[in-house]
């Protein structure tokens, strides 16, 4: 029996149409500047000890988590700096379909590859988006948790960690599977995703505790789908938090 009930059917338009990109399409909309918010606060969080890979997660499917990774990779690389963006959700990838691109590549292909080397060239993808490259799931794994734990997963961040200015990988939800738990150990930092009038709190105080048991280092927290004045037009808004519960409003 799950532990955390969800009385809304999981959407599959994010893995079958893409996230919206509203960074892209328009970016200088009060939505696009919430995003570059949110880059700017992770900046200051940075000072002591300079953050270089970044996931962002959510507690539960559906919640934003893609969309959020993915426009903040987008306000990241338009500060002029080099990003990578890796879609390492490989049971619910989307990337591909976002930047509508060719998966028959991707990050499982480097993970199972049998070569001691791999030609990142060959495989990391150009985003459309300038600074910004991809590097999608790759065709579905039958053993995604045992892939992201390997250490040729690690030896793949420590050398894109010394190509791109900033790495950032969009991971599966916390409470679905044991996948994130494991890889954000060995990133710099982690954000939460927090959809308004969906995620419980109980969800985000279990999320919270899987991360701390990770030693993961949790930043904070994205307030998603803010119904927020200027925002409707959009029909989405975002907001960030310092902590890791609920705030009444958002930013």
């Amino acid at each position: 029996m799950s532990l955390f009930h969800r009385t809304q059917k999981q959407s599959t338009d994010t893995m079958d149409n893409g996230a919206k990109l509203i960074t892209v399409a328009h970016p200088k909309s009060p939505i696009s500047e919430q995003f570059r918010t949110i880059r700017t606060n992770i900046n200051f969080m940075a000072i002591d000890k300079p953050i270089k890979t970044l996931a962002l997660t959510s507690a539960n499917v559906s919640e934003g988590k893609s969309t959020v990774t993915d426009n903040v990779a987008v306000v990241w690389a338009q500060t002029g700096q080099r990003v990578l963006l890796i879609d390492s959700d490989l049971r619910r990838p989307t990337l591909h379909a976002t930047f509508s691109k060719s998966n028959q590549r991707g990050l499982t292909t480097i993970l199972t590859s049998g070569n001691n080397s791999v030609d990142l060239r060959e495989i990391i993808q150009s985003s459309g988006v300038e600074n910004l490259d991809i590097l999608t799931s790759g065709p579905i794994p039958p053993n995604p948790a045992e892939l992201l734990n390997s250490q040729r997963m690690r030896t793949l961040l420590d050398t894109v960690k010394s190509i791109y200015d900033m790495v950032i990988v969009d991971v599966p939800p916390m409470l679905e599977v044991t996948d994130t738990q494991i890889l954000s150990r060995h990133l710099d930092a982690v954000v939460l995703v927090v959809k308004q009038e969906q995620t419980q709190k109980l969800a985000v105080k279990r999320t919270v505790e899987l991360l701390k048991l990770a030693h993961a280092n949790l930043l904070g927290y994205v307030m998603n789908d803010v119904n927020a004045d200027g925002d409707a037009a959009y029909g989405y808004g975002y907001g960030y938090g310092y902590g890791y519960g609920y705030r009444e409003n958002t930013e």
